[in-house]
């Protein structure tokens, strides 16, 4: 695909991320405890295991606990947040609002605006890219984009191996205080239903095969190809390549069709450790990189949602990365953090067992 550079975003001021911070749950499902109990023993794994949300956690408390690691990272006052909009396909309510709940938990309301965001798997880089739109048009200083999930997996489907919990949040705000700047975004949407929940189901429906080749690989090659050709880069251009991580090898090889090397996208690959945290996917992987990330690094990160879509983003770090508080929880140390459970626990936790 050729890129037309009318299609490529980017704002009147520049925009960058001045804060971020993630949260992934300590327990953690083997994924050869899953194959266990439905297979036997038998088969592999996509991944070695996922993070699992505890009796005590949802979308609400986790997008909490990111944000607060996101205005801890930032150092400013969460008053001066003019919006909160959390992105996800498992918000605790069918009616009533995710972002309110977590606007007034960090001290950031009344005086603002907040939604929440729904596009299977990119929820949370639709509110980053709408998040660009507004600061970048001078109308507000900061806005906090989270991108957070519960992922849901019918028990003894092939999204039970991989559907983890977690995800990260970002402070978008004026480039001169960023640790990243956006240097162009680019939006890539078709009617492609590979992956679907209708209203009333407890679980997603999806299409199997389907969901590689003419979803997730022609939306996420679409859009970065398309977003490196108005940029006129190469993959050689940059630092870092993080992709929506369904599992391992879907992220992997679009890296490699797009000519990055496993260095260039290995440090934002954390499917294996958590699992697929859908809207904070790509988003997770990034601060991951950021945590490790020199000033001068470019970045290329690329969402994938079931639907289907897919949004690009080019980033360059700044030297303020060098500044960043100490004593911050970093991706790595959420990791780390991890307590082992069985399956018989994972299914009280989540709730799999139905009347």
């Amino acid at each position: 695909m050729t890129g037309n550079r009318q299609w490529l975003m980017r704002p009147d001021r520049a925009v960058g991320i001045v804060g971020y911070g993630s949260y992934i749950p300590r327990y953690r499902l083997p994924g050869a405890e899953i194959a266990r109990i439905w297979t036997g023993g038998n088969g592999g794994s996509p991944v070695k295991e996922k993070a699992v949300a505890g009796l005590d956690e949802d979308v609400v408390t986790m997008a909490i606990e990111a944000a607060r690691n996101a205005i801890l990272s930032a150092g400013i006052d969460p008053s001066d947040i003019r919006a909160v909009w959390v992105g996800s396909e498992s918000h605790p309510y069918a009616v009533k609002p995710t972002s309110t709940i977590v606007a007034e938990s960090i001290g950031a309301s009344p005086n603002i605006q907040a939604a929440d965001w729904e596009f299977a798997c990119k929820a949370g880089s639709e509110a980053v890219q709408a998040a660009i739109g507004l600061v970048g048009s001078g109308m507000t200083q900061y806005i906090l984009s989270i991108g957070m999930d519960t992922a849901q997996g019918r028990p003894g489907d092939a999204l039970e191996y991989t559907a983890g919990s977690g995800g990260a949040a970002f402070l978008l705000g004026p480039a001169e205080d960023s640790y990243a700047v956006f240097q162009g975004s680019y939006s890539f949407v078709t009617d492609t239903p590979d992956f679907w929940r209708r209203a009333g189901e407890a679980y997603p429906s999806h299409g199997d095969r389907f969901t590689g080749e003419p979803a997730y690989f022609a939306h996420t090659i679409s859009a970065a190809s398309a977003l490196m050709d108005m940029m006129r880069s190469t993959a050689s251009d940059y630092d870092y390549a993080v992709f929506h991580q369904p599992n391992v090898k879907f992220p992997a090889r679009a890296a490699k069709m797009l000519g990055f090397s496993k260095e260039q996208f290995q440090a934002g690959l954390l499917a294996n450790e958590i699992g697929n945290v859908y809207s904070g996917s790509c988003m997770i992987g990034l601060t991951a990189i950021l945590d490790a990330a020199q000033p001068g690094a470019r970045i290329l990160m690329v969402s994938y949602g079931s639907g289907a879509g897919s949004d690009a983003f080019d980033l360059r770090v700044t030297e303020r990365i060098k500044r960043k508080p100490g004593g911050l929880y970093s991706t790595a140390d959420y990791i780390a953090r991890r307590t082992p459970i069985d399956y018989a626990t994972y299914a009280r936790y989540r709730d799999k067992l139905k009347d």
